[in-house]
């Protein structure tokens, strides 16, 4: 099976951007099936109803989300409605709305259990996500053949580690949140396919997505603006993650930019 996992989507105009360019890149790289991370889709740094729609109805079937998913309160129901294809992180408190995981029927009549967690290194307070996902495969245990988690976090030991942690026991694991496509991708040797961050879907002119002058200005001055959208070049970035069905095991993963 080919998973496509694309990065951060930045602003509604990524969001469209990614909408219009999908089905030609999920024909171009055989991908079974996409997660699409969308916590950014919002004009401000948030998950946008519209937006996320919008990614699912152009072949994205499931949106991850991060810290800033539960921003905006119009999407509290949203979530609740749709959690079988628009997840938050799973070390939220329980008591948020959505969930943290899905279980989807992929080829060959293989069960999909896709898991989104948060980081807790320079991050907004969560539960431990080792621990989350810990709970989670044990009470899911027997009602999924693979497994797949976005790990929404800042600090790539944090990711690396957890990688680690789930060597064999998550088929694919893939780093969102800093907007960077780290090259370090890799196959560990229980089987898991890993990499620290697929990157981010927006502007490439850009200081991980947002204009330049915003973050200049908040690093000289030490002041706070509402982060405005640039303008220039769009890019795409991933990574595409092949399983044997058979085994579970990664066989390989690659870094994809459009």
């Amino acid at each position: 099976m080919r998973i496509l996992a694309v990065g951060d989507v930045q602003f509604p105009s990524g969001a469209e951007y990614v909408a219009a360019a999908l089905p030609a890149i999920k024909r171009a790289e055989k991908a079974d099936f996409v997660i699409v991370n969308g916590e950014n889709t919002a004009d401000n740094s948030a998950l946008d109803e519209r937006c996320a729609r919008l990614l699912l109805a152009s072949g994205a079937d499931v949106i991850t989300g991060g810290n800033h998913t539960l921003r905006r309160p119009e999407v509290y129901d949203f979530l609740d409605e749709c959690s079988d294809t628009v997840i938050r992180p799973l070390n939220l408190p329980e008591s948020a709305p959505g969930r943290g995981w899905t279980i989807l029927p992929v080829c060959e009549g293989l069960r999909l259990l896709v898991i989104n967690v948060m980081g807790q290194v320079m991050m907004d307070p969560c539960d431990n996500p080792f621990a989350a996902a810990d709970r989670l495969l044990e009470s899911k245990k027997g009602l999924y053949d693979l497994a797949v988690c976005d790990i929404h976090a800042e600090a790539t030991s944090e990711k690396t580690a957890f990688a680690y942690y789930f060597n064999g026991r998550i088929s694919c694991i893939f780093g969102t949140h800093t907007h960077v496509q780290t090259a370090d991708e890799r196959l560990l040797d229980r089987g898991t396919g890993y990499i620290t961050d697929i990157g981010m879907c927006g502007t490439e002119d850009s200081v991980i997505g947002a204009e330049p002058t915003t973050a200049v200005n908040r690093f000289i001055t030490r002041t706070f603006s509402r982060k405005k959208q640039p303008s220039g070049k769009m890019i795409i970035c991933g990574a595409l993650f092949e399983t044997d069905n058979r085994t579970g095991y990664c066989v390989s993963v690659n870094r994809i930019k459009y």
